[in-house]
């Protein structure tokens, strides 16, 4: 990639988008460690009409910072549409590096100068769990030994040599958003962060990871559930197939011109 594409955090501000369900006792302090760490940064709240008052303070903080921006979605709509619509709004803005974070404190700001570097010479950068250095706090073991098994089957059924590819911690260069025909993305939870991985290794993207420490989250509850799950396993099981589908008609096309040249006689 030319390097004029790259990012430089003394130029750009870096966007990060932070999803929003309920996060109201969250939110103030995860922008206050935000901005303690990368004091350009900006950060826009996307938040699907949080009962609890989150999309409220979001505004209230927006309104004497110009570095926070909210975006009110009116249902919850779950998280892989929030963030799809928050890089929507990112790439309209002229972002040029977008982030996903969590609300719920359990992905670390300070990390972030980390993944930004990284990013100066890759494409996708996410903060992984599962690379050395990566590191569980407070982790229920039935969380982990799921996470684990997510990430080892998907692995296993797409190809791809990401040691945590559901990791929600990501930093994308614009180009990558922008190739990925995000208006097709229907994916949600653990599933989303699996589509787009995968969508960014196929465009041809360079993909690295980063440790992190994921720290469970202290107040409020987790949005994971068992159809979150569910609609994981099948669409990577989908994807697999047809990637294994995709290898057997190019070995069988290599075969056959392979085949036809031992029968030229020239």
């Amino acid at each position: 990639m030319a390097e004029g594409t790259r990012h430089r955090d003394d130029v750009d501000p870096v966007l990060v988008v932070i999803p929003t369900y309920n996060e109201k006792a969250n939110l103030k302090p995860l922008l206050s460690r935000l901005h303690a760490t990368l004091p350009r940064a900006h950060a826009l709240v996307v938040d699907d009409g949080s009962p609890d008052g989150t999309g409220e303070l979001a505004d209230k903080l927006a309104a004497t910072d110009d570095r926070v921006h909210v975006l009110h979605r009116t249902t919850k709509n779950g998280l892989g549409a929030a963030y799809l619509a928050g890089f929507t709004w990112g790439l309209q803005h002229g972002y040029r590096t977008l982030v996903e974070m969590d609300a719920d404190g359990s992905h670390a700001p300070e990390d972030l100068p980390r993944l930004l570097e990284a990013l100066r010479d890759s494409d996708l950068v996410i903060g992984s769990r599962y690379v050395q250095g990566g590191a569980l706090v407070n982790w229920p073991l039935r969380r982990e030994i799921l996470s684990r098994g997510a990430n080892l089957y998907s692995r296993v059924a797409l190809g791809v040599n990401i040691s945590d590819i559901t990791a929600g911690f990501r930093a994308y260069r614009r180009d990558v958003l922008e190739a990925l025909s995000l208006d097709e993305v229907v994916s949600e939870g653990y599933c989303f962060q699996i589509d787009l991985s995968w969508r960014t290794v196929q465009a041809g993207f360079d993909v690295v990871e980063v440790p992190i420490t994921f720290t469970e989250r202290e107040i409020g509850e987790s949005k994971m559930s068992g159809s979150i799950v569910g609609e994981a396993a099948l669409r990577v099981a989908e994807w697999g197939l047809r990637r294994r589908l995709t290898q057997l008609r190019e070995l069988r096309d290599h075969r056959h011109v392979r085949k036809l040249r031992s029968l030229l006689p020239w």
